[in-house]
């Protein structure tokens, strides 16, 4: 008889977030597909942001330690940040200072868990998958796009081409349907396509994307991320587990 075991995760996410909460629960509900015995429960604590707005994303940034708290309280088994694009726009390295803020209050409550930032996982699996050059889909306004871009460089990675849907209100993005990303990702510059080693197929969690991320990579032949995806990688390989999903890309495969 299998015995399953439940582990309880925390998501810090945006008030008008609606993706982080279905996507991540549908990754770890595809793992159960090989891996019946583990069991994940997600519980949320919302920082307010309607629009991906400079000044919003700051405002957003200092309720952390506040969301962090709360979370404390459900002792969860680990911690995900949701907000990509906020951590990105306040300049090089700042997911280490939020993962930072996230870990002191938590450790405030004598919860030692792990602790994840989309941002830094986004990261961390372009390093995994061995990415030396990228291309990128975001719904951000260009001047944030590009500020994700730099913050990727910054990194370490190449960036050779960027899309930008230009969606700034957060629900809209929500809204945006993903089966239009085995599109979107075509118009790209065909010679950065070529030359990349990973495509993010969408740099942002609040924007839905994994109907398509296996679709895509089959079709582009090279792996395909999002932030979602690389933040449920980075819950698994924290947590100790096997990281292999079906159906939800390289990344996920098992491999890495």
């Amino acid at each position: 008889m299998t015995t399953t075991t439940t582990r309880h995760i925390g998501m810090i996410v945006p008030s008008s977030n609606l993706t982080m909460e279905t996507e991540l629960p549908e990754i770890f509900g595809r793992r159960r597909e090989v891996h019946p015995q583990d069991r994940f429960v997600f519980h949320s604590s919302r920082m307010r942001m309607k629009h991906v707005t400079p000044e919003e994303l700051v405002a957003m940034n200092a309720q952390t330690e506040r969301a962090s708290l709360e979370l404390a309280d459900a002792r969860p088994d680990a911690i995900a940040s949701a907000c990509l694009v906020a951590i990105m726009a306040q300049g090089a390295g700042y997911h280490c200072t939020a993962e930072d803020q996230m870990r002191a209050a938590l450790g405030s409550e004598g919860v030692d868990a792990p602790v994840i930032s989309s941002a830094g996982a986004l990261l961390r699996g372009l390093t995994a998958l061995g990415a030396r050059k990228v291309v990128m889909v975001t719904p951000y306004m260009k001047p944030l796009t590009q500020l994700v871009a730099d913050y990727v460089e910054d990194a370490g990675f190449e960036v050779l081409d960027t899309l930008s849907l230009e969606v700034s209100d957060n629900i809209a993005v929500a809204n945006l349907d993903p089966a239009d990303l085995t599109q979107h990702w075509k118009r790209l510059d065909p010679t950065a396509l070529e030359e990349a080693d990973v495509l993010v197929l969408s740099a942002c969690v609040q924007m839905p994307s994994l109907p398509a991320i296996q679709t895509v990579e089959d079709e582009y032949g090279k792996p395909v991320v999002s932030a979602a995806v690389a933040t449920a990688w980075a819950i698994l390989q924290d947590l100790g587990l096997p990281t292999d999903v079906p159906g939800s890309g390289s990344l996920l495969g098992g491999r890495y």
